[in-house]
């Protein structure tokens, strides 16, 4: 019979962590006596993150007084206390490799459904001082496990524990935690995961992600960089001029999935290389690559492309890449920009017009005025061949001619959406500045399209996930403070940063947080894959080892080193 050994609460609380602030639940304490469970957790208990841990599906974290016997053996740890890997219960029995999502306990006078095992999450490594306890956690099979709360009622230590009813398909924790972050997945286990109603809706996600198999992957390019030649330059604006690119030795390039980019590598001035990245404007399959820049006001990279570069110059480029891309099916689709963010729709539009399929298209474009509307005549050329096109074309400072009823002066507002008739069941992709894509995307939403059917692309830095950091001043990224590194250079791409690399830093995670830097992270120890990052050229090591590696051509940057000079699309 299992009992519940320790019942541990605690609020969240400001914690100081390698200079930042991390509000955060994990540092749980026992209590006495008896304590009301309550649908979102235990009376005087509180979660810091509720993107990534408590809620209805995750109300009680349970740890298991076996698992903390094996990490004082393992870690050669003495002061370990029940709480200190952040659970609610500890208990004497239900071990991992035993309880199965699904199983319903009585503790008490409240009654639990199992329902994922414990997210993995730094947190936990920093409550313990052990920075790799979230890839532990996961190798050697002890993550613990959430409840729901399906009674209400008073529990204590002491109490026995009762099982009431088993899982469907009988998948234990362990093994559903192998599912989601380790290789060598059993396919018919996947299959039974999804068949298991008490599995929480973000895992249940995962596994319909996992089971539908991976996209068609693009055809090999060529690895790092290399030299192009530019074939022509075409003025498409007064700002915007398109580049066409072909190879020197008359071999096709390969062909692009439409929405990917080019990453640019050009040598402007007296400085070192220069990486950008452009989204290709044409046609999947064409014979050249087309990158449409915008020259900017104070833009040193794009200032060159518009006057200094020449047909017949070499530039150095990156293949096509990116997961911007339009997705094959048949259903309706919205291809939303505004200004120069018409490029990587562009190209979704040549695909749609090449295949003259059935499927309803809706093209939105937001300009400053005709002028600086690029690709107007063949946006509208290629509309015109698609049986189901509707064009909605919108200048904020320039009234329309009476004869082009598709354009109208403003924006687009939540009316407008609704009188266009877009189905709720379009997939949506958005190109623009954050504040038209946030904007628009709030309508679709509000029109009813799922949020997991509204795609955008954005040409700079991806917006920060930190789980529990605190956030502070916004700082444009820079170079690292210190002394410079002696090591190879390494390029952070989409924020405009070469630096070189320094032992001083873990890293490649570390080197851009010092860079200030967006990052997106959650367990720092290669399980979770949220750092995932394209790797654009170079060569890296890891450590530790991540327990899966990411796909070919994508890094983990929180556990990388490099060994060569290294591109990152980030």
């Amino acid at each position: 019979m299992a009992t519940l050994v320790s019942v541990n609460v605690g609020m969240p609380k400001d914690v100081s962590w390698q200079d930042r602030t991390v509000r955060t639940g994990v540092w749980k304490a026992p209590v006495d006596g008896p304590r009301m469970v309550r649908r979102l957790n235990i009376d005087g208990d509180g979660q810091g993150d509720l993107a990534g841990h408590g809620g209805e599906m995750r109300a009680v974290l349970v740890y298991q007084v076996e698992s903390y016997r094996y990490w004082q053996k393992q870690l050669g740890r003495d002061d370990l206390t029940f709480g200190n890997f952040g659970e609610n219960f500890t208990v004497d029995g239900l071990p991992d490799d035993e309880v199965c999502i699904g199983d319903r306990y009585r503790i008490g006078e409240a009654e639990f459904e199992v329902t994922q095992p414990r997210v993995t999450c730094y947190r936990v490594g920093m409550r313990l001082g052990e920075p790799a306890m979230a890839s532990l956690l996961v190798a050697h099979h002890r993550p613990g496990f959430y409840l729901r709360v399906l009674t209400e009622g008073r529990v204590q230590s002491g109490d026995e524990i009762t099982l009431v009813g088993r899982g469907p398909e009988h998948l234990t924790v362990a093994d559903t935690d192998a599912l989601l972050y380790l290789p060598g997945r059993d396919p018919e286990k996947l299959r039974r995961a999804l068949d298991v109603p008490a599995l929480s809706p973000g895992w249940q996600q995962s596994f319909r992600e996992l089971a539908a198999g991976e996209q068609p992957r693009q055809k090999a390019g060529w690895p790092g960089f290399k030299t192009l030649r530019v074939a022509r330059i075409v003025p498409e604006t007064p700002t915007v001029s398109s580049v066409y690119l072909d190879t020197t030795d008359g071999t096709p390039l390969p062909e692009a999935r439409p929405g990917q980019y080019l990453s640019v590598r050009l040598v402007v001035g007296d400085t070192g290389p220069t990486v950008r990245s452009y989204s290709l404007s044409s046609a999947p399959g064409a014979d050249t690559y087309r990158i449409s820049v915008k020259h900017e006001p104070h833009g040193r990279v794009s200032g060159y492309i518009h006057t200094g570069l020449r047909p017949g110059d070499l530039v150095d480029i990156a293949s096509p890449r990116g997961t911007f891309v339009l997705e094959e099916g048949t259903g309706p689709v919205v291809l939303a920009s505004a200004g120069i963010g018409a490029t990587p729709v562009m190209a979704m539009l040549h695909r749609l017009a090449g295949a003259r399929g059935p499927r309803p298209v809706w093209w939105i474009h937001t300009a400053h005025d005709r002028a600086h509307h690029a690709f107007a005549d063949e946006a509208h050329t290629l509309l015109a061949r698609l049986p189901d096109a509707h064009e909605h074309i919108y200048y904020t400072a320039e009234a329309p001619c009476p004869d082009e009823p598709h354009i109208t002066h403003g924006r687009p507002t939540a009316e407008s959406l609704a009188a266009m008739g877009v189905p709720a069941d379009a997939d949506a992709y958005l190109c623009g500045p954050p504040a038209f894509m946030d904007g628009l995307g709030g309508m679709l939403r509000e029109h009813g399209l799922d949020p997991a059917r509204i795609h955008t692309e954005q040409f700079g830095a991806l917006s920060a996930v930190n789980p529990g950091v605190t956030s502070g001043t916004t700082v444009r990224p820079h170079q690292p403070p210190g002394p410079t590194g002696t090591g190879p250079l390494i390029t952070f791409a989409r924020s405009g940063i070469s630096t070189p690399w320094s032992a001083e830093h873990t890293s490649l995670l570390d080197l851009a947080e010092a860079c200030d830097i967006p990052t997106r992270w959650s367990c720092r120890t290669g399980v979770c894959h949220t750092c995932v990052t394209p790797l654009v050229s170079g060569d890296i090591s890891y450590s530790p080892q991540p327990l899966e590696p990411p796909e070919p051509g994508s890094v983990l940057v929180c556990c990388s080193r490099p060994t060569t000079e290294v591109v990152l699309d980030l």
